[in-house]
């Protein structure tokens, strides 16, 4: 394997990383949200509150790794995406501090407030509509060299059927992902109408996520055949994901064994996600940028694995601790503070 291959693979799987945490959290302030504005906050607060407040600071880790990454191994992206970014990306800092803000008056302001719960479950869902305009960006035909420098056509991108269909798949996915998750903390934590209330969340959700994924498949063959064909070479690492799919749904209609829904829901993506990764190798931009000619030197990529690589080490045990000592923990799941409810 060599460094550009390496490098590009730790940055896809630190995003895929940011993909799962970030739509599980993302999507508990969407419910939260309307949960409060729909008067069941007493059946899910108490479940997402648990969930949330040991897990929202380490969300981010994982989108800071993937984008140093990715101009420390490939600085070439920060001369396209840079200057064309400049709004999606200024849209996601601050949808970033809203959520971020929400947690200071939830924690020293006046607790269940409306208005910031609505504010974090809005920003919740279009922080990943925001990021999801990179992915179409990607597919070339909207950033051109005009005098040397890459400009965005805007219209054409926010036009374009493809960007749509990213867009609504974007929040299918962090709404699905995020209700079979706490689907499984609310059967966990022994709290059934939760349970019951975000399980038909659950199985509602995975219909638009369907279509989505159909409407992506009509839309890059159109926008982009050479993708799309490289997409259909590697046909059976998606075939693979939607049957991981129809099982995650099939247990979670027949209510039986969430933990097995869950992590075949994250094999579900994983397959999905690496296999378009696969598809768009070598290509950062079509056709402007690739992986080759835009790589750092050998010197810097190397000093990036050992950081990256000391990184993660890092990361998962801090993880694991905030798993077993607040999410896995049965008192903690149940409510139960120094023994009482």
């Amino acid at each position: 394997m060599n460094l550009e291959i390496l490098g590009i693979s730790v940055l896809w799987l630190f995003l895929f990383g940011y993909v799962i945490i970030g739509s599980i959290d993302f999507g508990a302030g969407f419910f939260n949200a309307y949960s409060v504005l729909t008067g069941r906050q007493h059946i899910l607060t108490h479940i997402i509150q648990r969930y949330l407040s040991p897990v929202w600071e380490i969300t981010n880790v994982f989108l800071v790794f993937f984008f140093v990454g990715t101009v420390g191994f490939f600085p070439k992206t920060a001369f396209y995406y840079g200057t064309t970014l400049l709004v999606p990306a200024s849209i996601g800092i601050i949808l970033l501090s809203i959520r971020g803000s929400y947690y200071a008056f939830e924690s020293y302001g006046s607790r269940g407030h409306k208005g910031y719960s609505f504010m974090y479950g809005v920003a919740g869902l279009l922080l990943p509509a925001a990021l999801s305009v990179v992915l179409t960006i990607s597919e070339g035909g909207f950033i051109s060299l005009q005098n040397g420098q890459p400009v965005l056509d805007y219209w054409g991108l926010f036009t374009s059927p493809l960007t749509w269909s990213i867009v609504v798949l974007a929040i299918a996915a962090v709404l699905y992902i995020s209700a079979v998750f706490l689907t499984w903390y609310a059967n966990k934590a022994n709290d059934v109408g939760a349970t019951n209330l975000l399980r038909k969340y659950a199985l509602i959700w995975a219909i638009p996520l369907v279509i989505a994924v159909i409407g992506i498949m009509v839309e890059l063959r159109r926008h982009n055949p050479d993708h799309y064909a490289r997409m259909v070479e590697v046909w059976y690492l998606f075939v693979i994901s939607a049957i991981m799919f129809v099982i995650t749904v099939w247990l979670i209609w027949q209510r039986k064994n969430y933990g097995m829904a869950l992590t075949l829901l994250v094999g579900q993506f994983a397959f999905a996600f690496f296999a378009y990764g696969v598809s768009h190798y070598p290509f950062l931009l079509y056709p402007h940028l690739t992986l080759y000619d835009s790589f750092t030197n050998k010197a810097m990529a190397i000093a990036l694995v050992i950081a990256f690589i000391a990184g993660f080490c890092l990361l998962i045990p801090s993880l694991y601790l905030v798993l077993k000592l607040f999410l896995f923990d049965k008192d903690y799941i149940r409510g139960k503070e120094n023994g009482h409810v």
